[in-house]
């Protein structure tokens, strides 16, 4: 079982590793059965740590950048509040609002869901506001 206090302290660190974008950091915060993908789609998005980080690397060759607007530790989860800024998409939409709730298990990071909603993925992380 994951206490609140590990699951702050496991907030933190995702939060210094995607600021940075280290994802070799990010990579020790995953489970080897990591997956990663939208809410509800089980067979879509990536099914292992190396397809989650694959992804995000592939993101970011793309020029997509993040940053981190807020971290909440909920019911062994956390949510991950991001605002991205993909090259163009500025200059016509401006940053992106998104939140992800990673799911926490034996202290690590087993799965990560994408909300373009914050008041879906508070719900989902189990945290109240």
């Amino acid at each position: 079982m994951t206490t609140q206090q590990s699951l702050e302290r496991l907030g933190e660190t995702v939060r210094l590793a995607l600021e940075a974008a280290d994802l070799d950091a990010f990579a020790h915060l995953l489970a080897p059965d990591a997956s990663w993908g939208p809410v509800d789609d089980p067979a879509s998005g990536c099914h292992t740590r190396d397809d989650v980080l694959v992804w995000y690397r592939q993101r970011r060759a793309r020029g997509v950048r993040a940053h981190v607007d807020e971290v909440l530790t909920g019911n062994g989860s956390i949510l991950v509040g991001l605002t991205i800024a993909r090259p163009g998409a500025d200059e016509v939409a401006g940053p992106e609002r998104r939140w992800q709730v990673l799911t926490v298990r034996d202290g690590l990071v087993v799965d990560i869901r994408g909300y373009e909603d914050r008041s879906e993925a508070v719900a989902r992380a189990g945290i109240h506001d």
